[in-house]
This record gives C-alpha cells, sequence and structure tokens, in this order.
C-alpha cells in the first residue's frame, strides 16, 4: 500500500511539474459602472483568470519555470443600453518572456486594446471552441473570442521569439477567430473596414510577406541576442545592432503600420537600456533610424546622444 501511495505522489508531482502554457493575472476594473454588485466584477475576474490558465493552448509540456507571465486588464466603462450584462471598455495586454540564464524578463506586449464589448454572467461559465467561435449570444461569444485572440497571439510571440517563425500556428488560430469573429452593431475590432490599427490589421500584417522580416527580426532580437548576453555579450550585442536596419527596411516599405507600433510599446523602454549602454558610434548609427520609426519616443533616443 505504502508502495502504491509512493509511486502516485511521484506521478502527480511529475504532472505537476508541466502546467498550462500561461500564467496569466486577470484585472477588471469597473469604477465607473454604477449599480451592479461588486461581486459580479470579481466573479468576472475569476472566471477570465481560470479560463486562460486552466485551459490546455498547445499541444506541448511547459515546466512551470517556462510559462508565459501575462496580465490582461479589463477596464468596463459604461454599460451597453439594453443589455443585461453588457459593457463596453477597453482591455490592457502585457506579456514577458525570461531571457536565458537570468534573472530578467523580456516585455513582448504592452498593448491597449480600446475595441471591447462583451457580456458576462455570473452563473454561467467561459466556454472558447475554435471551430465554434460565435456561440448563441454574440456579445458572450466576444469575450471569450477576445481573450483567446490574444492567448495565441502571446504564444505566437512567445514561440517566434525561440525558433525562427516558430509561432505560425498560433498566429493562425488567432486569424481564425478574426475570420469567424461574433457580430453585432456594438462588436468592434475584427473587420478591416473599421480602421488601420486594430485585431483585423494586427494579426494580417504579422502574417503576411510583407512584415516577414519582422518576425526574422523578432528571434534574432531575443534568441540570438538577449539569449546570448550571458554567454557571448559581444556577439549578442552585434546580433541586436543588425535588428535596427531591419526594422528600417520593413517601416519603409510599410509605413504607420500596427505591427511596428505594437512591437515599440513592448520594446522601447528595452532597446533604450540597451542604446544606453552602446559605443557613441553605434549609437550614432542607430538611433536617428530609431527617431525616423518610433518618433513618440524620438526625444529620449535622441537624449543618449548627449
Amino acid at each position: 500500500m505504502k508502495q502504491i501511495l509512493l509511486t502516485l505522489a511521484v506521478i502527480i508531482t511529475s504532472l505537476s511539474s508541466y502546467a498550462q502554457e500561461i500564467n496569466c493575472k486577470a484585472i477588471v476594473i469597473a469604477d465607473q459602472i454604477q449599480g451592479v454588485d461588486p461581486k459580479v466584477f470579481k466573479t468576472l475576474e475569476k472566471s477570465l483568470g481560470d479560463f486562460v490558465n486552466s485551459r490546455k493552448w498547445t499541444n506541448d509540456n511547459f515546466e512551470t519555470k517556462e510559462k508565459i507571465e501575462c496580465v490582461f486588464t479589463l477596464i468596463l466603462s459604461k454599460p451597453i443600453d439594453g443589455v443585461e450584462g453588457g459593457y463596453t471598455g477597453k482591455l490592457n495586454i502585457q506579456a514577458t518572456r525570461p531571457v536565458f540564464n537570468s534573472t530578467y524578463s523580456s516585455t513582448m506586449v504592452n498593448y491597449i486594446d480600446n475595441d471591447v464589448a462583451i457580456k458576462f454572467d455570473q452563473y454561467q461559465s467561459l466556454d472558447f471552441n475554435d471551430n465554434r467561435i460565435t456561440g448563441a449570444d454574440a456579445l458572450s461569444s466576444n469575450l471569450t473570442a477576445l481573450i483567446a485572440y490574444y492567448t495565441y497571439f502571446i504564444l505566437a510571440l512567445d514561440y517566434d521569439s525561440f525558433s525562427l517563425k516558430g509561432g505560425t500556428e498560433f498566429y493562425n488560430k488567432a486569424q481564425n477567430i478574426v475570420n469567424n469573429a461574433p457580430e453585432s452593431k456594438v462588436i468592434m475590432g475584427w473587420k478591416a473596414t473599421e480602421n488601420q490599427r486594430n485585431r483585423y490589421w494586427l494579426v494580417d500584417q504579422v502574417t503576411n510577406s510583407r512584415f516577414a522580416e519582422m518576425r526574422t527580426l523578432f528571434y534574432k532580437y531575443h534568441r540570438l541576442g538577449l539569449d546570448q548576453f550571458s554567454t557571448d555579450a559581444e556577439l549578442a550585442r552585434n546580433t541586436m545592432n543588425d535588428i535596427f536596419p531591419m526594422l528600417e527596411r520593413v517601416n519603409t516599405e510599410n509605413p504607420s503600420s500596427v505591427l511596428m507600433r505594437f512591437f515599440f510599446y513592448a520594446k522601447a523602454d528595452e532597446i533604450q537600456n540597451f542604446l544606453a549602454k552602446t559605443s557613441m558610434v553605434d549609437k550614432q548609427k542607430i538611433i536617428p533610424i530609431l527617431a525616423a520609426i518610433d518618433v513618440s519616443n524620438a526625444a529620449k533616443y535622441q537624449a543618449l546622444l548627449k
């Protein structure tokens, strides 16, 4: 009997060392919503965290230390007229990736989606099916479609950062959500005609051959750059330096793209910290490129030349 219990303990310990891929913290802020029991939003917060953390999103096994850290902050601003449990707002998505042989984590996503319209029933569990994105209720389905879209996008970026174009499967899953997204008069963000910086265009651009170099540089930046600093800092720095002309080429061919903004929302601070430790010769080559592409942070880059 003791042997059986010991065997079971070993199996359970072994299984627990492998976990779902995501360690997600969900935060729901609904200070602007009046007349609704705050417990509803606490339930929503827990439901969102459970939805991401308990679902198996890939066919791979992740060790606990390999899990992707992310935060979904759902900020609800107002109720949807005539829809019980319906709200509009925005979603802040943040995700990080550990850097090899260090305690540092690199930000992969730091993005705000302003086109959020959802419905939540605290007495129903959140459900999502890749083969049936739109369920019986469009707004309820939009909540899980939205979270699943960004979860797949985070996974795609993580896989791309470890293996050249390794995230294709997950970009395709995000694209599938776009193609089959729920529809209603208040749901926005899934259609090309709505604006040039929404979920449609984000996944369209990252999977488009015109932006292929973005995925290559994302891999070089992380796997051949950041991950190599502990073993060969000079080689890693030279690799990092090479990505800036690549960014310039992509931007020249595709000016003002949402994908380029998405990249710099996550990487601007990290790039500034990297440049602070480079030689003045390298700064003089790289900073004019960055100032032209990432205009909102141009002054910060240029300050490093002083």
